[in-house]
């Protein structure tokens, strides 16, 4: 099973100085191929923020500068096994292949900021990413609300097992959400305001963007002084 960005397959050769695997063993790669492995990020285990260049698994350069990558367009690739995951021969592969893309991107902030029970957590989009937020969500305990452009997509929402969902363009349902979430988790890969969503925030709560937009944002001091919050951003995993 493959994309452009991750690939779980078999392990069809190993070199000799490699311990964790064996030919035959089914084996994921995510986003990431190489980094410099010599850092002071690397050594925190996040190879993700590599101060010497990462290696992207897809459309990248080696750390020798030359050799590029093609991710799941490749025939076979080479990968350090440290940047390799073992996958249970138990598990639906087709499932497998999106936690190590979409469901890094969004477990790995969701684990930083320790997200969980008592939190109101709000996740912004129902893409790739939000589809993967909701569930780790859910998950983890923490009430989950969508925060939603089209009303139509309410009962997918509800089938990832959110508690609440929110039509952006209905002035009264957002009225009602302003100052109520711990957290929101960005996933919107297009031009929105964010000024309006850190509305919805509770004092101290955080934005978290893990879409890229394409233009830059506008943000109003205001919108983050008025109640001590933050607005950050986060890259996959380790």
């Amino acid at each position: 099973m493959v994309s452009g960005h991750e690939i779980v397959g078999k392990v069809i050769k190993v070199g000799s100085h490699v311990k964790k695997f064996k030919i035959g063993d089914w084996s994921g790669t995510g986003c990431l191929v190489d980094s410099c492995r010599a850092c002071e990020n690397y050594q925190e285990g996040l190879e993700q923020f590599c101060l010497n260049g990462r290696t992207a698994t897809y459309n990248a350069l080696g750390q020798d500068g030359k050799t590029p990558t093609y991710g799941g367009y490749s025939n076979t690739i080479v990968v350090h096994e440290d940047f390799v995951l073992r996958v249970s021969e138990k598990l639906d592969l087709a499932a497998v292949a999106p936690l190590l893309c979409a469901g890094i991107t969004t477990y790995s902030p969701l684990k930083h900021w320790k997200v969980g029970k008592d939190h109101k957590l709000a996740f912004l989009g129902l893409g790739g990413l939000g589809h993967m937020a909701g569930k780790f969500g859910v998950a983890f305990g923490a009430e989950v609300t969508v925060l939603i452009t089209s009303p139509e997509k309410e009962a997918d929402a509800k089938k990832l097992g959110a508690h609440k969902f929110i039509a952006t363009k209905d002035a009264e349902q957002l009225k009602s959400a302003i100052g109520y979430f711990d957290f929101i988790l960005d996933t919107v890969s297009a031009p929105h305001d964010l000024n309006l969503y850190l509305s919805l925030l509770r004092v101290n709560g955080v934005h978290i963007c893990v879409g890229v937009s394409p233009t830059p944002y506008e943000i109003h001091a205001f919108s983050l002084i008025g109640g001590r919050k933050s607005l950050a951003g986060s890259l996959i995993g380790g």
